[in-house]
């Protein structure tokens, strides 16, 4: 009986090995004729092949290794049996699209009050005017000239308007030369050209031991005051309107030099408090002395404590300009005593009024002014605002006030390190606890990731590694600015956007010496189409999931994006996939790579190229 028992378990084990073979027979057979099904047994595509230029310089994104994975063959389920006929390739839009800027279009801002300029403030399209098309790019484009070339030339047949060249043409801004643009550096304000011009503040203020770093211009014409701070490493956020004057802020972003389009009106600049060394207007046609000095009082909120205000142009130095200026000398006298008023009653100091120039300081902390609104009474102290808070927040004609210090002589806030130390040190806003759930050692270890990873883009993106290729840089979801940092030796400038949805860190990443912006993705960003060479999401269709719609992003990203310009996605791969899906109806050429630390991490590089093409060939097949 036992040695039956024994037989039965022999049979039993018997069995279960054939019926386990039997099944891993069939999982192979099923794993082959999956793979046969989905583009046999030929070698894997290589990121190279699949990311290259149709036309114009060749743009190709090169590997060490073959990335030429299938994720939507592989995280999608095969129901072809009931698929419904995939959707059509996005059109292109009519010509007189190609400059398009979403909010601010001429035509809708004719909608808007003129009362102090509003109309021409951001006004965004509703969901039911989106364009569902893409913005051709003009007859005859070409890629800008490498910096720091394109500082003083651009391509004419990439931004076709002579009226700034006619109206401006004694001031020396721009000038059409054969199929150029030359800029030959002057400005209304620059009889001797920008160079000279920055020498005469480098007398007044120090622009060379590092102090000044961060500078914003208003009303910045062709962006040449930035253009040539440059050279001196202090990086500037240009604006001027879209108004009369065609295409300025988009002659400065052909040039390289960062800009955007905007204006003070009655709405906050997109920008935190305490974000700017200095900031300046040359014949900016600001009317500073009017609506209470409201618009000076905005000024002081984005200056850092101890920043510097230059003005030139009206009204200073009217003695002299007045009849070519074609106002009465008691104009001129009374516009500048208001402005004088202003900013004593802001507190700032007058360093200096030499010539055409006037420069005021802002103070370190507000100890002492304070103390005198006992005595002038306008404007008070803002209470209970959060002084950061600047998209679509209406200005107020309140001082904002400065952390609190413990003596006069300590700067509010923190003082900063000089350039370029700065950029690596641990900023004020996280030193001190201000940024919830940030701390130091978070930022040093975000730092050197971020050195890791864009040595990683560059071995993925070779154009990324190649000076002068790329020039104008994008970071949707900028952080703590890591990914800026990282390219901060390299001949590029990135504009780091902060999503108005996330955790507020523009505050930092000014602090580190870099510029940026805040943006609500849903809407447009205020800059005119192919402003940038490459543009970095990082982790962005996860933060607007569920919030808008991501093809409308994808649209604004390819509106911005230059031809021959390159996305880097990074995210989870099943948002990825459905991100590559909507990228691939594009005229895009895309690829899923592996993560830089391998390819068992679920957060995957979607990596694109867009194609070359403009309004001639939009009708061709793609």
């Amino acid at each position: 009986m036992a040695g039956m028992i024994k037989q039965f378990q022999r049979n039993i084990k018997r069995n279960n090995l054939l019926s386990i073979a039997f099944v891993a027979l069939l999982c192979s057979l099923s794993y082959f004729l999956g793979i046969w099904q989905h583009g046999g047994f030929s070698s894997p595509v290589t990121t190279t092949s699949v990311l290259s230029s149709t036309t114009c310089d060749p743009t190709t994104i090169s590997s060490s290794t073959a990335l030429g994975l299938d994720f939507a063959a592989h995280h999608a389920a095969n129901d072809s049996t009931f698929a419904s006929p995939p959707p059509s390739n996005f059109p292109a839009c009519d010509v007189k699209f190609s400059e398009y800027t979403p909010c601010e279009d001429v035509d809708r801002s004719l909608r808007f009050d003129r009362d102090r300029l509003i109309y021409r403030e951001r006004h965004c399209p509703e969901k039911r005017e989106l364009l569902k098309c893409l913005i051709p790019a003009p007859a005859g484009y070409r890629n800008p000239f490498p910096w720091p070339a394109s500082r003083d030339v651009a391509w004419f047949a990439n931004v076709p308007h002579k009226e700034l060249s006619v109206e401006k043409a004694v001031q020396n801004w721009i000038r059409v030369d054969g199929d150029k643009f030359r800029f030959p550096g002057g400005g209304t304000m620059f009889s001797h050209g920008a160079d000279a011009y920055i020498d005469d503040i480098d007398k007044l203020i120090s622009l060379h031991d590092g102090t000044i770093r961060t500078a914003l211009d208003t009303g910045c014409g062709v962006a040449s005051w930035g253009a040539y701070l440059l050279s001196r490493n202090i990086i500037t956020m240009s604006f001027a309107p879209r108004d009369t004057h065609e295409a300025q802020v988009q002659f400065a972003l052909e040039r390289g030099v960062p800009a955007m389009i905007g204006i003070l009106a009655s709405n906050r600049l997109p920008y935190p408090s305490r974000a700017f060394d200095m900031a300046h207007c040359s014949r900016c046609l600001i009317p500073w002395h009017l609506y209470d000095g409201l618009y000076l009082i905005e000024i002081d909120r984005v200056l850092r404590p101890g920043g510097y205000w230059i003005l030139s142009g009206p009204p200073i130095n009217w003695k002299r300009h007045w009849k070519g200026w074609q106002r009465t000398e008691e104009d001129l006298q009374n516009e500048q005593n208001q402005i004088e008023n202003v900013a004593k009653s802001l507190c700032w100091k007058k360093v200096q009024e030499k010539g055409d120039l006037a420069i005021w300081q802002k103070p370190t902390n507000h100890i002492h002014c304070k103390m005198n609104r006992k005595v002038i009474k306008s404007p008070q102290f803002c209470s209970a605002q959060n002084p950061d808070a600047a998209w679509y927040n209406k200005m107020e004609a309140c001082i904002t006030p400065l952390p609190d210090v413990a003596s006069i002589d300590q700067v509010a806030g923190g003082e900063l390190k000089r350039w370029p130390e700065r950029v690596t040190a641990i900023p004020p806003r996280i030193s001190s606890g201000s940024v919830e759930g940030v701390s130091a050692d978070m930022f040093l270890k975000d730092t050197e990731q971020w050195k890791s990873r864009v040595g990683y883009y560059k071995k993925l993106i070779s154009q990324l590694g190649q000076k002068g290729r790329y020039r104008n840089l994008l970071d949707m979801n900028a952080q703590l600015g890591g990914f800026a940092a990282a390219l901060v030796d390299d001949p590029v400038w990135v504009l780091n956007m902060v999503p108005t949805i996330g955790k507020d860190t523009l505050g930092v990443i000014y602090e580190r010496g870099l510029i940026g912006s805040y943006q609500d993705w849903c809407e447009a960003v205020s800059t005119y189409p192919r402003t940038y060479d490459l543009i970095h999401a990082d982790s962005l269709f996860t933060l607007y999931k569920d919030r808008c719609d991501m093809e409308d992003i994808l649209l604004e990203i390819d509106r911005i994006l230059r031809p021959e310009g390159s996305v880097i996605f990074r995210d989870d791969v099943d948002i990825l996939v459905k991100t590559k899906g909507i990228a691939d109806r594009m005229r895009w050429q895309s690829q899923i790579v592996d993560h830089e630390n391998g390819p068992h991490v679920r957060e995957k590089l979607l990596l694109v190229v867009k194609s070359y093409w403009t309004a001639e060939d939009q009708n061709q097949p793609q």
